[in-house]
């Protein structure tokens, strides 16, 4: 079962057990894929379907720090919930030390040794941790390594 489609099911349900706010979350999450599988005009991919959830996740995640710096923790509590909803349908976040051998394996690999590697060892270490974990931190680990 595509993303999609278990979204839009987990919508039915939550419409059901009158959930409104996880009702208004998965509409806001199924939205977001519709209209990318709009602008491709085609459905979408399972790895496109997860890279438009990071997006969500990513625009969450800063706007519950913004709301947090204004000192409006309501509306932060609220993008932390619909954090929470869209985490169930993310793959399981890599450990720090996962994401180092991977980072390792990569870098013994492509035979990387100074920073002009950076984009060699990012082009493969990405894929393979797409989804779970943040690029900009896979950037600064990749970095630390090649420094």
């Amino acid at each position: 079962m595509s993303l999609t489609a278990r979204i839009e099911e987990e919508l039915r349900e939550a419409r059901l057990a009158r959930a409104d706010e996880r009702r208004e979350t998965l509409a806001l999450i199924l939205d977001a894929l519709q209209k990318a599988a709009k602008e491709l005009q085609r459905p979408l991919h399972d790895d496109e379907e997860l890279q438009v959830l990071q997006r969500e996740r990513k625009k969450r995640r800063e706007a519950a720090e913004a709301y947090r710096a204004a000192d409006r923790q309501e509306q932060a509590d609220a993008e932390e919930r619909e954090l929470g909803v869209l985490a169930e349908f993310m793959p399981e976040l890599l450990s720090e030390a996962e994401l180092e051998e991977i980072v390792d394996d990569v870098i013994a690999e492509v035979g990387a040794t100074s920073m002009r590697d950076l984009g060699r060892v990012m082009a493969d270490v990405m894929p393979q941790v797409s989804g779970r974990v943040e690029g900009s931190t896979v950037s600064q680990l990749v970095r630390e390594k090649l420094a």
